[in-house]
């Protein structure tokens, strides 16, 4: 073939023999003078997305050479899934093989019929483990990121855009590592709606940074409420952004780290109907820096009741969040290093405030 792309395909089957209708799905497309099969993944079993009373999908993510137009290609598709077998009755449905058009090259297409790369598949870590193993140098066009990358982001979960949905971002990270500046400045970028933790109205953290411990759950109760009351169930509005400096899973952080025995024991009662309601986010950003670094940042801006902070307290701290977010499945997580990225550079955010827009779903 002259002029050939290198273009990725998704297979997927939760009917029938799905390996035999996988592999005649890859033979159909090799049939072609047109296409060439390159590479081919390894079988991949998986639960179905959105509906889930349907039988577990085999998937596998094919490397192809072709002389096609992508509008062609995905033509091709459809034909094969059709001489499959292929019912299109409705979005989540079973079916005897799926085939989806993940990457043409490094094109970015968006047609009323097309779009590529799928705008999906960064949510999807079958999809990524496939093309991870046959390439996992592969740049998502639009992202901006090597595949190995985004499959780490997904921790071993496949996620779904939902408008339906509050799309909240939460930023995560140490005291003084810069989430209140990244937060206020994604607002900015996404012109979206900014929410920050009620650091200055808690009326008990000035006398618990001064040691006052006996006040330190009527200080974690404040904050639990004010949470509670910014992203309670019907606080924010479906399809649309929110992005908050504090992610609500960090309480039990600060509980361990601020409370007596007696004190966690009384706000593990009282916390898990009140967690109930809260608006679980979409995605969530962790901040890393060094401890001295962010004790800088703390001493700079030089608020009362931080100035007691130590440096061996945000080295527990890191430590913490490190655990917390190892095996993160809540949703897609991106790390950043603090040492590669600048809060207040407009290129820095406006680059990220791009790939935060590719995990989020906006009503129209």
């Amino acid at each position: 073939m002259s002029k050939t792309i290198t273009a990725y395909i998704a297979l997927g089957s939760n009917l029938g023999n799905r390996a035999e209708y996988i592999n005649k799905a890859l033979a159909a497309l090799a049939e072609s003078g047109a296409v060439k099969l390159a590479r081919t993944s390894r079988l991949i079993e998986t639960s179905p997305l959105g509906r889930k009373t349907q039988p577990d999908y085999l998937n596998a993510t094919a490397q192809i050479k072709t002389s096609l137009d992508a509008g062609e290609l995905f033509q091709r598709l459809l034909d094969i899934e059709a001489s499959l077998g292929r019912a299109r009755t409705e979005k989540w449905a079973p079916r005897t093989i799926d085939l989806d058009l993940l990457l043409f090259n490094d094109q970015i297409i968006n047609t009323p019929m097309l779009t590529v790369p799928h705008p999906q598949m960064h949510l999807r870590s079958f999809v990524l483990a496939g093309l991870s193993e046959l390439n996992s140098a592969l740049v998502h066009p639009v992202i901006k990121q090597p595949v190995s990358e985004l499959v780490s982001r997904l921790n071993g979960r496949d996620f779904v855009l939902n408008t339906d949905a509050p799309q909240l971002v939460c930023t995560a990270g140490v005291i003084g590592v810069g989430k209140t500046t990244l937060a206020k400045a994604l607002a900015k970028a996404l012109h979206c709606k900014l929410i920050l933790e009620a650091y200055d109205t808690n009326p008990f953290m000035p006398a618990v940074y001064a040691g006052r411990k006996e006040l330190a759950l009527d200080s974690q109760l404040y904050f639990l409420t004010s949470r509670v009351d910014q992203l309670g169930t019907g606080v924010l509005a479906p399809g649309r952004i929110a992005v908050t400096d504090y992610i609500f899973d960090k309480e039990l952080i600060y509980v361990r780290r601020l409370l007596g025995l007696a004190q966690q024991s009384l706000y593990r009662r009282v916390t898990p109907p009140l967690a109930a309601t809260v608006t679980q986010p979409v995605l969530a950003i962790y901040l890393q820096d060094c401890p001295e670094n962010c004790l800088q940042r703390v001493h700079k801006r030089n608020r009362p009741y931080e100035q007691q902070i130590e440096l061996n307290f945000l080295r527990d701290l890191g430590k913490d969040y490190d655990v917390l977010f190892a095996d993160w499945k809540a949703c897609p997580l991106l790390r950043i290093s603090m040492s590669q990225f600048d809060c207040t550079n407009e290129n820095d955010v406006a680059r990220l405030a791009g790939e935060i827009r590719s995990y989020v779903a906006v009503k129209e």
